[in-house]
């Protein structure tokens, strides 16, 4: 992956990141300051215009460094993966806290107060990270912002699930979302990086990406061996992950939702406008849950 690929290099020809100075040429560089995301989630757009691409999504509490405010826009840096674009200002939500739990299922409520009648003040997605600050009370738990999880539907940060498999098998039918990367609508890439962050594996976060860096190669192609539940199957701008050595998961915009199918007859489908399968990798093999 190339290390001044635009979508992770913070430059621009009027201002860049001060860690670039002699590698790329600008007008100014600039230190920047750690913020993060203080809504549920949070567009990272191309350029500063709600109408421009939406290339992802950052979650509650994530860490951006943000080397730009202008006309209510920030241009940042995600620290999860490395993304850089547009954010609204507003979404902007102060110093950067250290999280000791993460949500570990699709989604979940944030409470103003310990009682299910309260009604929720977020939702919150796949991988967010929370920091706790009090003992439970009953199903909740109290969070950093005074606000209350579901106890249940956390992890302590470390603590990932091994079966990324059965991760994204919990995203089945979510809406597919260019960009996305929540369950209320996440890109086929972004089901990947949920999945196997959620396994504590880390993923960058576009297709590409991922079919450079993640595992190992198996094979160019469909192999001649049985794909193995885990194995990630990719075309040119398109991944899905084994279910098993016929099904694969995957958002795609075939379906226009996370959705479960043969990999040789979805590769037969898309075959005239998408091309062959490109590489099969292989990561260490899934552990199931008890």
């Amino acid at each position: 992956m190339d290390r001044l690929d635009p979508r992770i290099t913070p430059a621009r020809p009027d201002l860049a990141a001060d860690f670039l100075e002699g590698q790329v040429e600008a007008a100014a560089f600039v230190a920047g300051r750690a913020q993060r995301i203080g809504d549920g989630s949070a567009p990272l757009h191309r350029a500063p215009d709600l109408k421009s691409p939406l290339d992802t999504e950052l979650l509650l509490n994530e860490t951006v460094h943000v080397f730009e405010e202008k006309a209510g826009w920030a241009w940042v840096q995600s620290q999860t993966d490395g993304y850089v674009g547009y954010l609204p200002s507003s979404a902007l939500g102060g110093a950067p806290i250290r999280a000791s739990h993460w949500v570990a299922v699709p989604r979940t409520l944030l409470f103003p107060e310990p009682d299910i009648k309260s009604g929720p003040v977020r939702f919150l997605s796949l991988g967010t990270g929370l920091a706790v600050t009090g003992q439970p009370d009953g199903k909740f738990v109290p969070v950093a912002d005074g606000a209350f999880a579901i106890g249940d539907h956390l992890r302590a940060t470390g603590d990932g699930l091994p079966d990324w498999a059965s991760v994204a098998e919990g995203f089945l039918h979510a809406p597919y979302l260019w960009g996305g990367r929540t369950s209320l609508g996440l890109d086929c890439s972004a089901l990947v990086q949920l999945s196997l962050g959620a396994a504590g594996i880390v993923c960058p976060r576009d297709a590409d990406m991922q079919e450079n860096t993640v595992g190992e190669l198996l094979s160019r192609g469909l192999p001649d061996r049985p794909l193995e539940r885990g194995d990630l199957v990719f075309w040119k701008g398109h991944v899905g992950l084994m279910l098993n050595e016929r099904d694969m998961i995957h958002a795609n915009a075939t379906h226009m939702a996370v959705t479960v199918n043969p990999v040789a007859e979805f590769a037969a489908l898309v075959a005239p406008r998408e091309g062959e399968i490109t590489s099969v990798r292989r990561l260490a093999k899934p552990q199931r849950l008890a």
